[in-house]
């Protein structure tokens, strides 16, 4: 088999493919085997017929045409693996010559484009030198994890008086569409300030105290009424304010293992500037990640964003419904895209200083990125491993942690300074097998589609 490779773009190209008739002999014996078993000739059990009858059933071109079909697929893949080509979309596939049956020679000639992951030219990416904001630990910021600490031991106490921000209250909801009352509910806990319920909640609420209600107007998110204005009236059954323990050092051994309140806050002051370092961390690696799309051109595949984009709205391009979902505008697609692109970029350079560093995963740190990974989704581990098995993604989240490796490989090598001039140490930050200490869903995130998009067997299509 003779293949070529025309670039027509930096991420698309045209593939050549010739498969000689000699090569072919084994789809072609496969392709005779396939048909003796659907059809049938007196004399002859199923599965049994010769070849020079099945020729004379269907004729040698149908048989021919059939291994074609079957083998196209390895073909491909074959070429693609020799020319050291990287998927990223569905190929394009036409054959242009097919051998001659009846003189049994001739060739197979098919050419396919296709996207695929472009090659970069890496520039020095080793010192970086890198500016965070100065860490300095306040007495506010140790204030605050002690407020922290106290509120996971506080209690709730029923208060007499009007609604403040930061109240627990209990509620009961009914919300109605032209007068028509089409849900509600009763006795329901929430804490004032955290918009976890109804646009509008929170400024009805305040000022209101036991027994009292209101009335306000918002967009309802679910259910069939979904996106239609509701007239929403609340009624306040109960104010409660959360009460914390004295900070002493009863509380100090009731929250701590610490024996008196000033080892405590000793503590606390350490958990705060830890807080502080981890803080600079992330934006150290933003800001590394920055740099790296800036030194580094990267050519995107438009039909793969467009495919992305499309797939994120869930449309294929129809973008007739927009007036009626304000979740699809025209700022908002190109919010999309401007992210799809740049999780592209950061892709494409990560996997590249991944290659260039020889940075592998271990089975260890694949099990921790899919316990991390299955927390954020609420999911068990072992169930969570389990789907990803199923839907074969596994080897994306192989990808993952090699890109988070090879960022924070990137970030251990740069000069990072604070804003007054000093030297900062992340070593707390990147851990000593080169993982950062959070997982990013940012700085190294897949494009998803594009790596769904690898050709598969059911994906190559030809058309003669």
């Amino acid at each position: 088999m003779k293949s070529a490779v025309e670039k027509l773009n930096p991420t698309r190209v045209k593939l050549e493919v010739e498969v000689p008739l000699e090569e072919l002999k084994p789809e072609i014996d496969k392709a005779y085997k396939s048909i003796a078993t659907q059809i049938q000739v007196p004399g002859f059990r199923k599965g049994k017929v010769p070849s020079r009858l099945i020729d004379q059933r269907v004729g040698r071109g149908y048989v021919i045409e059939t291994a074609i079909n079957e083998g196209l697929n390895g073909y491909f893949q074959q070429a693609v693996v020799e020319n050291e080509l990287v998927p990223l979309s569905r190929p394009e596939v036409e054959i242009s010559e097919l051998p001659d049956p009846e003189k049994n020679e001739g060739s197979l000639k098919f050419h396919a484009e296709l996207d695929v992951r472009p090659t970069i030219e890496l520039p020095d990416y080793k010192g970086l030198d890198i500016e965070v904001d100065a860490a300095e630990t306040s007495d506010d910021d140790v204030q605050t994890q002690l407020d922290e600490l106290r509120g996971r031991f506080g209690t709730l106490k029923a208060v007499e008086r009007p609604t403040v921000d930061g109240d627990y209250i209990t509620i009961d909801l009914a919300a109605s569409v032209e007068d028509e009352e089409v849900d509600s509910a009763t006795g329901l806990s929430y804490l004032v300030g955290s918009g976890t319920m109804l646009d509008g909640l929170d400024e009805a609420v305040i000022g209101l105290s036991a027994d009292e209600d209101a009335t306000f107007t918002t967009a309802l998110v679910g259910g069939e009424h979904a996106g239609k204005d509701a007239t929403v009236k609340v009624k306040v059954t109960a104010v409660k304010e959360r009460e914390l323990p004295e900070a002493n050092d009863d509380f100090a051994q009731l929250a701590s293992e610490f024996d008196t309140m000033d080892e405590l806050m000793e503590d606390l002051k350490r958990v705060a500037n830890e807080s502080k370092v981890t803080e600079q961390g992330v934006q150290a690696r933003d800001k590394v990640m920055d740099r790296l799309v800036e030194l580094v051109e990267v050519p995107v595949p438009e039909s793969v964003i467009e495919q992305q984009v499309a797939s994120h709205f869930g449309d294929h391009g129809d973008h007739s419904h927009d007036q009626e979902d304000d979740h699809d505008t025209p700022e908002h697609r190109a919010e999309v895209r401007e992210n799809t692109e740049r999780a592209f970029r950061n892709e494409i350079i990560l996997d590249a200083i991944a290659d260039k560093e020889e940075i592998g995963v271990e089975q260890a740190e694949l099990i921790e990125y899919i316990v991390q990974a299955s927390q954020q989704y609420g999911l068990d581990p072992n169930q969570f491993a389990q789907m990803l098995d199923q839907q074969g993604q596994v080897s994306m989240m192989v990808g993952e942690v090699r890109r988070r490796k090879a960022l924070a490989h990137v970030l251990e090598l740069a000069a990072v300074k604070d804003s007054e001039g000093n030297e900062v140490d992340l070593s707390s930050f990147v851990r000593p097998g080169g993982e950062l200490e959070e997982a990013d869903d940012d700085a190294a995130a897949v494009s998803e589609d594009a790596a769904e998009g690898e050709a598969t067997e059911e994906e190559t299509e030809a058309k003669a």
